[in-house]
This record gives C-alpha cells, structure tokens and sequence, in this order.
C-alpha cells in the first residue's frame, strides 16, 4: 500500500477558521484576551459545533492574526500533499463582527499569498454565509466576493443548519452568478433531498458540500449522476457532528456504487483531528478500498474543482506517477 500523504490532492471543502493550530490558538486566545479551554467540547450537533465556531472567530482580531492562520494554513496543506485547496471563510460575519469590513479578508489573502510563496500551495476562497443570518450579511458576502475577485475569491455560498431554507437568498444567488462567480452550497447533510434541489434549482450550486442525504432520492441521484455534480464528502465532520454513527457506517461507498461524483475533504480539521490523508487513510481501512480507487477519488477532487486547467493536468500527472 502506497503513503497516502505523497498521493497529490485538491482540497476542497475546509473552513479556514477551523484548521487552526491548537499551540496558534492559544497563542491568539492570550494575545486577545480570549479563554481558551484545555479540552475540546464534545459535539452533539451543529449547535455546540457553532458555539465553539464562536469561540474560534472570537480569537481572531487583528490583522496579523487572520495573516498566520492563512499562511500556517498553506505549510499544513503542502505537508499534507495537497496541490491546491479552495478554502472557505466567513469574511462578512468576521468584518461585522470587528467593525471593519475588508480587514479580515484582505488579511487571509495577504496570508495565503505569502504561504503560496513560501510553500508552493495554489489556493482559492469561497465565501460562505449562515442560512441563520441575514440577507442584507449575504450582500455583505457578495458585494466583497466581487471586489476581491482579482485577488483569488471565486465563489460564495450558503452553509450552516439546514433546516433554515436557502430560498430567501434566491436574489443574491442569481446576482452572484450573473457576475460570473461560482456558488457552492451545504446541502443534504442534517436535511434531506429537498435541500439539494433547492440548492440546484434557486442557489445554481455547481457542487453540493456534504450531500449524503441524497440517498434518500433516486430520481435526485439519476440528475445529479447525469449532470456531473460533484459531493464535496467530509465523513469524519459528519461522525463527530453525529449526522452518521460511525466512519464504518458512512454512506461513501454508497455514493460512488450510485455513480455519483465522490470527493473527499475535512470541512473542520482542527475539530474532527484529521487531515485530508487521514480521510483517505479512514476510507482505505474502513471500506477496504485499494489505492486505485483512492487515486480516483482524488481525481474527482481535481476535476471538480476550480483549478486552472495546467494545474488539473499537473496534479494528475502526479496521481500517475504516484499509481506507478
């Protein structure tokens, strides 16, 4: 069996907040006079989850704080075999939150350009907004994905609880894709079927985040297995969320017996305690997959993202010379 964190990746479901350090953590919880507690909650759900999101956004404030995490980002990735990574951030609620608007954002972009020197990562960011929140914060999202387009934003898109529908923001989608960014939505994670057409029909979401409640639809699968959609699938955020029993239990093999496009990523690393090598290493164990299927796997990752074409063909040329 080959080392899986030399197989070349694209990563493309991770929420940067999420991916900090705990020694940087710590770090930024003292300098701003944030308690950090020793031991990491124990999750029952997308509400404690958010709670502690909470306590994470609250030890970022200055500039040089979003800079380090977005840098220390791209040195992990790289470490990880990742090739290139669309990485999502709540720039809007951060710029709220601190009362300056672009500080946050332009900060991740100073941070990843200077790991993308240092470390060699191609990076992207997707906006995301809580379908918790308000329209006019969506605006917020959107009216910054469109300016800092030229420096690396390349989508937004809806995340968060479900259960709250992603019909209010049907005007900021439609805007968003006429200004020619993409949109990628949560979808059929703690809510079913339903939630991915309305992410497909109302948000135009060219990939759907999580997705395994898809199942549930077979008409659902037959056009999504028709039209190429990519699932973005984060089997260990959906255990430790508690969405699904065990990694044993995920509905990945699934998936891809349905001829689905399958990909894999972390969503929230610094919470579930893994890597993108160690969902490939959880997927190899636990369903018993060879490294043929491992590499197609990271193939879909590649050609589902929003990579420029000499990069796709690059990393897999990799994935071949890695199969070899």
């Amino acid at each position: 069996m080959r080392d899986l964190s030399l197989l070349p990746k694209a990563h493309l479901h991770v929420h940067l907040e999420s991916t900090i350090r705990p020694d940087t953590l710590r770090d930024l919880g003292e300098a701003n006079g944030v308690a950090v507690p020793a031991e990491q909650p124990v999750f029952d759900g997308f509400r404690a989850f958010g709670d502690y999101n909470g306590l994470l956004r609250s030890c970022l404030r200055r500039p040089e704080d979003f800079e380090r995490v977005a840098r220390e980002f791209c040195e992990d990735q790289v470490a990880d075999g990742v090739r290139y990574a669309e990485v999502t951030f709540t720039a809007a609620a951060h710029g709220e939150r601190l009362g300056e608007p672009d500080m946050p954002l332009a900060s991740v972009l100073k941070g990843l350009s200077a790991g993308a020197a240092e470390y060699g990562l191609v990076t992207r960011v997707i906006l995301d907004h809580s379908r918790r929140r308000s329209v006019d914060r969506a605006r917020l999202t959107l009216d910054l994905a469109r300016r800092y387009a030229p420096d690396g934003v390349i989508a937004i898109g809806l995340a968060g609880e479900e259960k709250y529908p992603l019909a209010p923001f049907a005007q900021i989608c439609d805007e968003a894709d006429e200004a020619g960014l993409h949109l990628i939505h949560h979808a059929g994670e703690d809510a079913g079927p339903d939630s991915i057409r309305e992410a497909l029909d109302l948000g135009h979401s060219e990939r759907i985040g999580h997705g395994i409640r898809i199942l549930e639809d077979v008409a659902l699968v037959a056009e999504v297995r028709e039209r190429g959609i990519a699932l973005e699938v984060c089997p260990s955020s959906n255990v430790t969320l508690g969405l699904v029993p065990s990694f044993e239990e995920h509905p990945l093999p699934r998936l891809v017996d349905a001829g689905l496009v399958v990909t894999l990523s972390t969503d929230v690393p610094s919470v579930t305690g893994t890597t993108l090598t160690d969902e490939f290493l959880r997927t190899r164990e636990a369903f018993a997959y060879d490294d043929l299927a491992l590499a197609g796997l990271a193939r879909a990752s590649v050609d589902a993202s929003f990579a420029p074409p000499d990069l796709k063909r690059s990393i897999h040329a990799g994935i071949d010379a890695w199969l070899a």
